[in-house]
């Protein structure tokens, strides 16, 4: 089994991008650690992106990507996975928000075998969810709640979920928090220094509900592998992609 190793988030996007540029007939995923932290803004946020950059440290990379969804930090806290599936595929053939359930429920089981419980939010309790967390983040990714989301028990946010939907096929991506994020560091980029409390308190790391707790690398090869076995005719690209 090919096992994950550390990537950059431009190695990332370019292995996303790729994937969709023909016709998606077999699917294909990549798990994704981080060793630097990285700002990746949203596709709805490109007006921000030259104030956000006068704000960065000396070092810290800023990238833009083409899905929708609110800022993500990565770096070593987080790790991403991405599926590329042909449009036909019953993960997603059942429409935008169906489309994130499988994937959802896939690392539900994943974080279960790591004794990390969790659970993933339905369509109808989205609202409910949020309402009790209270004002989201709307600027972030992580600030509120999504269709089949994973939350612990307090309803703090664990995984996220997007897709980007095109002719060619549909990209589902999804990141999870396996320790804390440096929150400050992300919302003073964006503006926002005041929302680094309100970001910790609505989400939850691994870390925080597993004992003893796991490393990225366990964390990614789980994955790695339930991925492998749920889409058994998957292609799980070479990591020197």
């Amino acid at each position: 089994m090919t096992m994950p190793t550390t990537h950059t988030v431009e190695q990332e996007q370019a292995w996303n991008s790729r994937q969709l540029e023909a016709p998606v007939t077999t699917p294909r995923f990549h798990v994704w650690t981080y060793a630097t932290p990285t700002i990746v803004l949203g596709c709805s946020q490109r007006a921000l992106h030259a104030e956000v950059a006068g704000r960065l440290p000396q070092g810290l990379a800023l990238v833009q990507r083409p899905s929708g969804g609110g800022a993500v930090l990565t770096g070593p806290w987080l790790v991403g996975a991405s599926v590329v599936l042909p449009v036909t595929h019953p993960w997603v053939s059942g429409g935008l928000v169906d489309s994130y359930r499988a994937l959802g429920l896939l690392h539900v089981a994943v974080l279960e075998g790591l004794g990390i419980p969790a659970c993933a939010l339905p369509d109808t309790e989205v609202a409910q969810a949020n309402a009790a967390m209270g004002a989201t983040v709307d600027w972030a990714c992580y600030g509120s709640l999504a269709p089949w989301e994973l939350t612990d028990t307090r309803g703090r946010k664990l995984v996220g979920l997007a897709q980007r939907r095109q002719r060619n096929g549909i990209l589902l991506v999804a990141g999870t928090l396996n320790t804390v994020p440096d929150w400050p560091l992300l919302c003073h980029a964006l503006g926002h220094p005041e929302a680094a409390a309100e970001m910790r308190r609505r989400t939850v790391a691994c870390e925080e509900l597993a004992e003893p707790p796991c490393s990225a690398q366990t964390l990614a090869a789980r994955l790695h592998q339930a991925l492998a076995q749920a889409l058994p005719n998957a292609e799980a690209t070479p990591e020197t992609c």
